[in-house]
């Protein structure tokens, strides 16, 4: 367990930095010509930032960025 004290610029920054990472994988999960290797290492990667994006963001927020759920065949 590590701790971190930042200030509310700092806080904002890195809000700013998680939302625009994940919208980015977001973005290309969706890019067929992409493997499916890549595509779970990228899922795993928006997994870890969610997690981080949970410390700083609000209920609301979270629920916008929240990952899918995958189909079960």
């Amino acid at each position: 367990m590590h701790g971190l004290m930042i200030n509310e610029q700092e806080r904002r920054e890195i809000e700013y930095l998680l939302k625009r990472e994940m919208e980015e994988i977001t973005f290309d999960l969706g890019d067929h010509r992409i493997d499916q290797g890549l595509k779970k290492a990228m899922e795993e990667r928006y997994d870890v930032l969610f997690q981080i994006f949970r410390r700083f963001a609000t209920r609301e927020e979270c629920l916008q960025y929240m990952p899918r759920k995958k189909k079960q065949n």
